[in-house]
């Protein structure tokens, strides 16, 4: 089988891509190219920063900012929306539309998922948003917490964010 070949496959198999990749292509993709991606600062008026716990063998085990890869054709304020809605929970989430931070991030121990253009954007919940958890426990990746202060189990590559938080 040629390269065309193999093309017009995945062209058949994910004929809409901005609705998302299948697990096996996505991560293909990420040891070919770097991926952009949007992280949320979400704070209330308290200052508290709302950090979303993670532990995959990716990035790790620790507390993190809240982000997503952005899709094709898909505009940074609404993956900005769509991360809100899918790792929040919220549908209508006040953010500024200009980013706070660009950075790069380059894991040199990884071939997936290792490099990253990730856009930074300040947002805010109120202190009376109490997530919701669905029955995760304080360990289970996707839990989230208000912080009064920036944790000290951030994960590593999330350090980049400490001056923000």
């Amino acid at each position: 089988m040629n390269i065309t070949d193999a093309i017009a496959i995945l062209e058949e198999q994910v004929p809409n891509p901005s609705m998302g990749l299948p697990d096996e292509l996505f991560y293909y993709i990420s040891k070919t190219t770097p991926l952009v991606n949007v992280d949320l600062l979400i704070k209330d008026e308290k200052g508290r920063i709302l950090l979303s716990w993670r532990n995959d063998q990716y990035c790790g085990k620790g507390w993190h900012v809240p982000g997503g890869i952005i899709r094709i054709k898909e505009t940074l304020e609404t993956r900005v929306k769509k991360v809100a809605e899918t790792e929040i929970g919220v549908n209508n989430i006040s953010f500024d539309t200009n980013p706070i931070a660009l950075n790069q991030i380059i894991n040199p121990e990884h071939d997936i998922r290792s490099h990253f253009i990730s856009i930074l954007y300040k947002c805010f919940l109120p202190s009376t948003f109490n997530p919701e958890n669905k029955g995760l426990s304080n360990e289970d990746s996707g839990y989230l917490m208000w912080h009064d202060f920036c944790p000290d189990n951030l994960l590593k590559f999330h350090e980049i964010y400490r001056k923000y938080i």
